[in-house]
């Protein structure tokens, strides 16, 4: 299996103000408790994505994953609204892990989206045969797609499968339409079935019925060649008791298709879409 999203950080309550504190996140999550995390769960690679938007954190990123075999790919943070931005992924690309990078779009006005300088800088990536995680809530999904029409020749990858609102064994009519027409185009590499557990009301239980039907949902929509693990570790366990229930639940999830689909959504289509070596 490899893990196509994660994150690592030295926790710090200035740098990581988002994360409750007392929870599993409010601590060191590096690449020991990586190793440890994915042995348990029968995970044998990973794409590590950056959590904080500062460049140095993408250097950072890059050093731990030379550490070892474990962390393949790494989709780090560039400054892409400055004119710094082709020195930077010059410098950055060099590095063979150095696969995608991200801004946190779910954060960010809709016109944000639509930036002349922004897209100047989606631009530059294929140059450097990088591809761009698209990080948004179901709500953007008109913006977001009409960013992904204005960037052909650049492979996207949606994280989340595009932050559905999940509750009461449903699927959102909204989401599901969008994502139909998302679907519709080419440069779409990959969706990622991760990150569905912390969308559900804080308050509500987490519904397996409403993880399957999204599972379901996703596949149809997408197919077996762009559909892909990932998990969202840590932040994922603010609802799940570890990485290897994250993990359990997707392979029985493809326990019913055939095995050459299985190894497309557990590994394969992370390794095409990010040009990872198998």
């Amino acid at each position: 299996m490899l893990d196509t999203h994660h994150h690592l950080w030295s926790y710090n309550t200035e740098e990581y103000d988002w994360i409750p504190p007392e929870t599993p996140l409010a601590q060191d999550q590096l690449l020991p408790e990586l190793q440890s995390a994915t042995s348990a769960a029968g995970v044998t690679g990973t794409v590590a994505v950056q959590a904080r938007q500062i460049i140095e954190e993408s250097h950072d990123l890059l050093k731990i994953a030379d550490q070892g075999d474990l962390i393949q790919g790494v989709v780090g943070w560039v400054p892409l609204i400055s004119d710094s931005v082709e020195k930077d992924l010059e410098e950055l690309s060099a590095h063979p892990k150095f696969v995608g990078v991200r801004h946190v779009l779910q954060e960010e006005p809709d016109d944000y989206f639509l930036r002349d300088d922004f897209h100047h800088g989606l631009a530059r990536l294929p140059s450097h045969k990088l591809v761009y995680d698209l990080l948004l809530f179901q709500r953007q999904l008109p913006v977001a797609t009409k960013l992904v029409d204005r960037q052909p020749e650049l492979g996207i990858v949606v994280d989340h499968i595009a932050k559905p609102e999940a509750q009461n064994g449903r699927v959102e009519a909204d989401w599901r339409s969008r994502m139909k027409e998302l679907a519709k185009r080419d440069n779409i590499l990959g969706v990622k079935f991760s990150g569905l557990a912390t969308e559900f009301p804080e308050n509500d239980d987490i519904s397996p019925d409403t993880i399957k039907a999204y599972f379901q949902e996703s596949l149809e929509i997408f197919g077996p060649k762009k559909l892909m693990f990932g998990t969202d570790w840590p932040v994922c366990l603010l609802r799940l008791d570890s990485y290897k229930a994250w993990a359990d639940t997707v392979r029985e999830l493809v326990s019913e298709l055939s095995s050459d689909e299985q190894a497309q959504i557990l590994s394969k289509n992370g390794q095409s879409a990010y040009g990872l070596k198998s």
